[in-house]
């Protein structure tokens, strides 16, 4: 035992759902473990995904030893493309997770990685940092857990899991390497808090499989399954219930699609070649022998199931008899989305089934007393809960207490704090950056918020644009100011406004000052008639030209 301690600097996941991301840093050596995204809450106009702020690995990238994938879930792996474009460091992920990454890595462009596949009970020696993986249940296939030896001691990270006696893909959690860990003695462990809240165990993927086929069953037309596209494991479930009940598959989605192609290249999806077909294929089948698998369970615009749902999608249409399946939980914030879709399916005449009606979900992590048996079995020193909002991570740190851990060891750290640890005691010593990292289409802004705010204000007050011609030796007005609105006032309310703002700009274009000093200027008084007028406070663009 060296007199140097651990750092473990939180990039994400902790305090929120999403965006999971840990530095592990001993001396000058760093491991990374996971890059995900988060998907925008309804606030977040115009945001495609949210990632960390990864400064701090590109400011020591040439101290990156690795980054070691758990699973591959987008809030662990969808932040890559971003990473692997400014740091040069080997990827290692199971096979599944890999073939997930090399499909992201394409579309972003990513060419030349240094991806190495790995299994559980697999040795990886990077730096200062040696890791061991073992299997962890979770809704995907080929999640790890790690063990990481450092000098200052064995942490253990539990990555997102459940303990599911009977999994999907009966691949259970390697509970011999877990009790072994704790043998060996533990100086942290890392666990997965998402499900802190709910009593118990999560039930069973063989459960989820036996209410699925009840419904595929009584199914007298079409069925639609909704789910994550990265949930393999639901996939198949999907898969086998059609091939027995003889229908057709077809595959409906961008994600969707890929990842199927990926998981059956790998073996992870096994699908006879005749059960898929194309979505237009459906309409010379029976309803009775058609099934859908597309995304769309958070209510995504974009999503297949959306776009059924408000009547758009160019291929596909709801009809009166459907079945819908939604298989998922709406993730925090998504939840509007979410109801608003489910009411659209509803008035199309389709019968909906989703997690508040009937259980055709199950979660892929563990309730509060699969992490209790998680912490016995390791025995950890210390405990750091993670992946969760706030109050899961509470509620996890409780629950530690409540099994033996020393409540001066029960430490919470949110997305950017800097941990430091040894035998000794654990410590929040600094903060790095937590902010978000937006990514908009093409372009991607390190903080955003200002830009989030304009866009706020336009979706809920509009905007006003006002454009004045000045003579550039005289400053006085051309010509009448042009004053437009996009979204502020009612049809009753613009001559008004108008009358009262023509007034205010000529009085401020009198006042005269500079081209920067009349911008500010007109924004402030154009602001002020709004508000005096409507009660709404748009957004001024005001533009001075001179001639």
């Amino acid at each position: 035992m060296t007199h140097s301690k651990l750092t473990i600097v939180a990039l994400g996941g902790l305090g929120e759902f999403g965006r999971n991301m840990l530095v592990f840093e001993y001396e000058h050596e760093l491991i990374v473990v996971d890059a995900g995204l988060m998907f925008p809450d309804s606030e977040m106009l115009g945001v495609d995904v949210v990632i960390p702020d990864m400064r701090y690995v590109f400011e020591r990238r040439d101290r990156v030893r690795g980054v070691i994938v758990t699973h591959g879930h987008e809030d662990h792996i969808g932040a890559l493309p971003y990473l692997l474009a400014q740091v040069d460091a080997p990827v290692y992920a199971t096979r599944l997770t890999r073939g997930l990454i090399e499909g992201k890595l394409r579309e972003a462009g990513i060419q030349g990685a240094d991806l190495h596949t790995v299994t559980p009970g697999d040795v990886l020696r990077l730096g200062a940092f040696v890791i061991e993986l073992f299997y962890m249940t979770h809704s995907i296939p080929d999640g790890v857990g790690l063990a990481i030896r450092t000098p200052a001691g064995l942490v253990v990270h539990s990555g997102d899991f459940k303990f599911d006696h009977t999994p999907a893909n009966g691949w259970r959690s390697d509970f011999a390497k877990l009790a072994s860990l704790g043998g060996e003695g533990v100086l942290l462990l890392l666990s997965d808090s998402t499900n802190a809240e709910t009593p118990g165990y999560t039930p069973s993927e063989r459960e989820l499989a036996e209410v699925m086929g009840r419904v595929f069953q009584g199914a007298e037309g079409r069925v639609i399954v909704a789910t994550f596209a990265s949930n393999i494991s639901r996939m198949q479930q999907v898969m086998d219930l059609a091939a027995e009940g003889d229908r057709k598959v077809a595959v409906v989605g961008r994600s969707m699609v890929t990842n199927v192609r990926i998981a059956r290249d790998l073996g992870y999806l096994c699908v006879h070649e005749d059960l898929l077909v194309t979505p237009d294929y459906l309409d010379r089948l029976d309803p009775h022998r058609a099934v859908l698998l597309c995304t769309g369970t958070q209510g995504e615009p974009t999503s297949a199931l959306v776009r059924m749902a408000r009547g758009d999608h160019r291929q596909l249409a709801i009809q009166p008899g459907d079945t819908v399946i939604v298989s998922a939980t709406p993730i925090p914030g998504n939840e509007k989305l979410v109801h608003r879709t489910l009411d659209d399916l509803f008035r199309l005449g389709a019968d909906v089934y989703y997690d508040e009606v009937l259980n055709v979900h199950v979660s892929g992590h563990g309730g509060r007393e699969e992490q209790k048996l998680l912490i016995n079995l390791v025995r950890p020193r210390f405990f750091v809960p993670i992946h969760g909002d706030y109050r899961h991570l509470v509620l996890h740190r409780n629950l530690a207490v409540e099994c033996g851990i020393d409540p001066a060891r029960a430490v919470i750290i949110e997305s950017g704090d800097i941990l430091e640890l040894d035998a000794q005691g654990a410590t929040v010593v600094d903060r790095v950056s937590d902010d978000y990292v937006l990514v908009d289409g093409r372009s991607i802004s390190d903080v955003g918020r200002d830009v989030l705010a304009a866009r706020q204000r336009l979706s809920t007050n509009g905007a006003v644009l006002v454009s004045v011609l000045l003579d550039k030796f005289t400053g006085g007005l051309l010509e009448e100011p042009t004053i437009e609105t996009r979204g502020f006032a009612y049809e009753c309310e613009v001559p008004t406004f108008l009358e009262a703002a023509r007034a205010e700009v000529r009085r401020a274009v009198e006042q005269g000052g500079s081209r920067s000093e009349l911008d500010a200027r007109l924004s402030r008084v154009l602001a002020k008639v709004a508000l005096a007028t409507t009660g709404r406070y748009p957004m001024v663009v005001a533009t001075v030209h001179k001639a």
